[in-house]
């Protein structure tokens, strides 16, 4: 993985729009003076498959966002306080702080939220911190075909979106204990008997491709509520599309020699594809769904996060974007 400056030789900060832009060499200085506090273990541990994350990376970029994140939560909480000071009466206890992290698939959201998921929890005032993945929400496989939708997993209208709402909502009306329902990737459903169980966690993690969509315009004209707005922070996991259409190939033709041998798993059927043979499947299978996904639903959002990481083809995070005060 390469970790030079920008083309200018050097670091860089500039203005954005509505955001402050500094390219990864002006982003990793504000990491220096604190301590990274994952061991090497741990990192191979969050390490997605196919994401080339190092130790490097942890300092220089995720080490900075998660001081930021951490300066964001307890900001939070005497915010909380001063309300109850303000309006002179006695406070219920402070929700949890959402984040909410999107990105496309094969973009390396997951490392992403599980790396910051254990560096939140090692900062000093040791919050819980709880990671849910949107994945759970997908309706069930069945349904999906009853829907005609199969082959649109991943676009939003596969997800039941009331029940995710109703989890978030959950989440920021302070319950002490929430449930979320579980996927898995091996046999390519969700499983009506696992529950992940939050109980009242400090930070909650919401990853997924499509947690910043906007709300829906009802039939009658008025707009619904969005996950994202009960989002405290969110963060977009960006890179070119041309890139991650490669590392959704890579990681297509790694699985095929791992878990996709699995005779348990639901993508069996690919362990038996030539290495040409997968090539041509995986591109189709971006070609006809995750890509236009990504065009038409995903990368749209990217202008409602609060911070992007901007990955190159050597999948570092090149420049960081957070959105001005």
């Amino acid at each position: 993985m390469t970790h030079g400056g920008s083309g200018s030789g050097g670091s860089t900060e500039r203005e954005s729009g509505p955001y402050v832009e500094l390219d990864r060499d002006a982003w990793a200085v504000l990491g220096l003076a604190s301590e990274q506090p994952l061991a090497p273990e741990e990192i191979d541990r969050v390490r997605g498959l196919g994401d080339e994350l190092d130790i490097d990376e942890v300092q220089q970029v995720y080490l900075p966002l998660s001081r930021l994140l951490s300066m964001y939560a307890l900001s939070a909480g005497e915010l909380h306080r001063a309300q109850g000071e303000f309006l002179q009466q006695r406070q219920p206890p402070r929700t949890p702080f959402v984040i909410g992290l999107a990105g496309s698939v094969a973009v390396g959201k997951s490392t992403t939220a599980r790396v910051l998921q254990q560096m939140l929890a090692h900062w000093p005032e040791n919050p819980s911190v709880a990671l849910v993945t949107t994945d759970g929400f997908l309706h069930p496989n069945a349904e999906l075909e009853r829907r005609g939708l199969l082959h649109r997993k991943g676009w939003p209208e596969s997800y039941d979106r009331r029940a995710l709402l109703r989890f978030v909502m959950d989440i920021k009306s302070g319950k002490e204990e929430v449930e979320a329902p579980t996927y898995s990737h091996l046999v390519y459903d969700v499983v009506p008997s696992e529950r992940v169980v939050v109980r009242h966690p400090d930070i909650v993690i919401v990853e997924g491709l499509n947690v910043l969509q906007p709300a829906r315009v009802r039939p009658d004209g008025r707009t619904g509520l969005a996950i994202s707005d009960f989002f405290d922070f969110s963060v977009y996991v960006d890179a070119a599309t041309a890139d991650i259409r490669t590392w959704y190939v890579d990681r297509f033709l790694r699985l095929r020699e791992t878990a996709f041998r699995n005779p348990a798993s639901y993508f069996a059927r690919y362990a038996h594809l030539t290495e040409d043979e997968a090539v041509t499947e995986a591109h189709r299978i971006w070609d006809t769904v995750n890509g236009p996904n990504l065009e038409e639903n995903v990368q749209p959002t990217r202008g409602r996060a609060t911070l992007v990481l901007r990955k190159a083809a050597d999948h570092s995070v090149r420049f960081v974007r957070l959105r001005k005060l």
